[in-house]
């Protein structure tokens, strides 16, 4: 139990490693009888497993006093890991707005940064409720484009780029005000 949480952010490493896989070489790993929507289907089902990862990685970490400094330094690298091969395949299969995935993934590294250079003045500005909200639409997002079934994926991909510019924002004016103390 005490690596568990550890476990879950190799595994989600791991899945994202085979979900870009996945999205970009199917029919080399797939026999050709196979219909290509289930590449669509597995993908998001490879997706959603590795975002609950996510969940209850960081939760059992906190329930039971199981943080590491690998789960700090590698759970946000997971993180990011597996939405960029998320982007990277959407994309490349013309399912994502470039322009979207550039705005969100820009966030992303710019936040990482900020928190770089919090941790040097040895300032923390823990995540709030609207990081987790901008977290939940980029997974209802990609999760819809993956699937590329129901209708609303664009629409929540827009969503996800405002809510993401805006705790990024938010974050932003938290990290400095924590640094100007």
């Amino acid at each position: 139990m005490k690596n568990l949480p550890n476990v879950l952010t190799f595994s989600r490493i791991i899945l994202s490693i085979l979900l870009l896989a996945i999205l970009l070489h199917w029919e080399l790993i797939v026999p050709s009888y196979v219909h290509i929507s289930w590449r669509d289907y597995f993908a998001c089902l490879i997706f959603c497993i590795a975002s609950i990862t996510d969940f209850f990685d960081g939760y059992i970490a906190r329930q039971f006093n199981l943080g590491s400094t690998f789960g700090e330094v590698f759970d946000p690298l997971a993180d990011k890991m597996l939405m960029l091969s998320a982007f990277i395949g959407l994309l490349i299969l013309d399912r994502a707005n470039a322009w979207a995935v550039f705005i969100i993934l820009s966030r992303e590294f710019y936040i990482t940064g900020l928190r770089v250079v919090a941790a040097n003045f040895h300032q923390n500005v823990a995540a709030s409720a609207l990081g987790k909200y901008k977290t939940g639409f980029q997974i209802l997002a990609i999760a819809f484009l993956l699937a590329n079934f129901f209708p609303g994926g664009e629409l929540f991909l827009w969503i996800a780029v405002f809510v993401t510019v805006y705790s990024g924002i938010d974050y932003t004016i938290k990290y400095y005000k924590a640094l100007s103390l």
